[in-house]
């Protein structure tokens, strides 16, 4: 069985920043693409940022690039999004998700194992 836990939302002020960590027991990580996901209220989980299994390749969800990082370690078992430069839009619960293999896709559906989930809060 897969086990993820999130950790590191929070509240912040708009233009800040947070570091959300996702670490993965039960299987071998490195076997495993890792992404998050958002959901806002009222809103659909949506897709931001997904890694490949060596952390090699990377995709992220338009609104996000060049404002988000993923990366991954491996060694530690934990997947990590850097958040810059917040805005109070980027306001939701953040998910980490895995698949197995090596199939970078933005569909939740094709994500097997969740998190529980950690809020982020950007105030104005």
């Amino acid at each position: 069985q897969v086990q993820l836990v999130e950790s590191g939302g929070g509240l912040v002020q708009a233009g800040g920043s947070l570091r959300l960590s996702c670490t993965v027991s039960g299987r071998i990580f490195s076997e495993y693409v890792t992404g998050w996901f958002r959901q806002a209220p009222g809103k659909e989980r949506e897709f931001v940022a997904g890694i490949n299994l060596d952390g090699g390749r990377t995709l992220y969800e338009d609104s996000v690039k060049g404002q988000f990082t993923i990366s991954r370690d491996n060694v530690k078992n934990t997947v990590y999004l850097q958040m810059n430069s917040l805005k109070p839009e980027d306001t939701a619960v953040y998910f980490c998700a895995t698949r197995f293999g090596d199939r970078l896709l933005s569909s939740a559906g094709a994500y097997g194992y969740w998190g529980q989930g950690t809020q982020v809060t950007v105030s104005s």
